[in-house]
C-alpha cells in the first residue's frame, strides 16, 4: 500500500502466515490516519495463536480494546445464539392469522375501487371546466351519482376501524365521514336550489384531490411498498386542501341557510311532543361550529401523522 510513514511516502507490505485458513478476501478501510483490515475465518472456532510460528513477529501488537479470551468469545456467541432462540419463541407465540391474506386482499380492493372512483370525478371534473368549457352549475348533476358511491361506500372506513382491520383512529374517521356526508346527502342533496350552485364544483374538487393520494398510499402500503414521493403528498396536499374543503363546505352550508328557512324543510314545527318550534337552519347555524372543530381535529390528527412519517428520526440511544 502506498502511504507516508517514517521514511516519507513508500510502499508498505507485509505477510503473515495465519495459523488457519482465512477468507481469501480481506476487507480494506482506509481511514486518514491508518489502514484497516478485516480478516475472516473460513471455520468459526478458536485459535491458540494468530500465526504459525510461535514467537509473534515483531511488528504485531495486540489491540487490547477490541481483546476477546476463550471465555469472552465463547459468552458473546452464547448470547447471540440465546437472542436468537428468544427472537423465534416470541414469533412463535404470535398467532397466526388464518384470514390475513383475504383481509389485506380486501383493503387493497377497497382502496383501489375508491382511488378509481375519486380519479373519475377529478378527471371529469377537470376536463368538463378547463377543455369543454362547462361551466360550474351542473357539477351535482353530472358528478353526483358517483360522489354519492365513493362518500356511501367510505363507510366501511369507520368499520374497518373498529374490528381492527386498519389503525387509524375512529375519532377522525367518523369525523370527516359524518361532516362529508351530512353536507352531500342534507345540504346539497336535498335541496335542488343547491344543486346548481358553483360552491358544489369546490367542494366535490377539494375532496376529489385529498383522496388521489390517501387511497393509493394506503393500497400500496397493504402489500409493503412506500414510494417516496406518495408519502410526501399524503403528508402534505392535506396542509392546504383540508383547510379550502372546510372552508367550501361552511359556504355551502350558510348559503342553504335561508332556503331551509323559508322552506322549513327538516324543521320540527307545532304541534309536536316538545311543544317547542325548532328551524332546521338554526341547527346549521350550531353545527358551522362543529364544522370547524372537526376540521380543526382533523388537522392536529393529520399534522402528527406528518410529523411521524416525514419528521426527523430519532436514533434510538444504546
Amino acid at each position: 500500500a502506498q502511504g507516508h510513514g517514517a521514511k516519507g511516502d513508500n510502499i508498505y507490505e507485509f505477510q503473515i502466515e495465519f495459523l488457519e485458513p482465512v477468507e481469501p478476501k480481506p476487507v480494506c478501510r482506509v481511514t486518514q490516519r491508518q489502514l484497516n483490515i478485516t480478516v475472516q475465518k473460513k471455520e468459526s472456532n478458536w485459535w491458540e495463536r494468530l500465526t504459525k510460528q510461535e514467537k509473534r513477529p515483531l511488528f504485531l501488537a495486540p489491540d487490547f480494546d477490541r481483546w476477546l479470551d476463550e471465555s469472552d468469545a465463547e459468552m458473546e456467541l452464547k448470547e447471540k445464539e440465546e437472542e436468537k432462540i428468544n427472537k423465534m419463541k416470541i414469533e412463535s407465540r404470535v398467532p397466526k392469522d388464518p384470514f390475513k391474506h383475504l383481509k389485506k386482499g380486501y383493503l387493497i380492493m377497497y382502496n383501489l375501487v375508491q382511488f378509481l372512483g375519486f380519479s373519475w370525478i377529478f378527471v371529469n371534473m377537470t376536463v368538463r371546466l378547463f377543455i369543454l368549457g362547462k361551466s360550474f352549475y351542473d357539477t351535482f348533476h353530472t358528478i353526483g351519482d358517483m360522489m354519492y358511491f365513493c362518500q356511501t361506500l367510505a363507510l366501511m372506513e369507520i368499520m374497518n376501524s373498529l374490528i381492527g382491520l386498519v389503525r387509524s383512529p375512529l375519532r377522525p374517521t367518523v369525523v370527516q365521514l359524518f361532516g362529508r356526508n351530512f353536507v352531500l346527502f342534507v345540504v346539497l342533496g336535498s335541496l335542488e336550489e343547491m344543486q346548481s350552485k358553483p360552491v358544489v364544483f369546490f367542494i366535490f374538487y377539494f375532496w376529489s384531490i385529498i383522496e388521489l393520494f390517501r387511497y393509493p398510499y394506503y393500497m400500496l402500503s397493504c402489500i409493503g411498498i412506500e414510494w417516496k414521493p406518495l408519502t410526501w403528498l399524503r403528508y402534505t396536499a392535506w396542509i392546504p386542501l383540508y383547510p379550502l374543503g372546510g372552508l367550501a363546505e361552511a359556504v355551502g352550508i350558510v348559503q342553504s341557510i335561508p332556503i331551509f328557512s323559508e322552506t322549513g324543510k327538516f324543521s320540527l314545527g307545532l304541534p309536536n311532543p316538545l311543544n317547542v318550534t325548532i328551524q332546521f337552519s338554526f341547527l346549521l347555524q350550531i353545527y358551522l361550529i362543529g364544522l370547524f372543530l372537526g376540521v380543526y381535529i382533523n388537522f392536529c390528527h393529520l399534522y402528527k401523522q406528518r410529523k411521524q412519517h416525514l419528521g426527523p428520526k430519532k436514533r434510538k440511544m444504546k
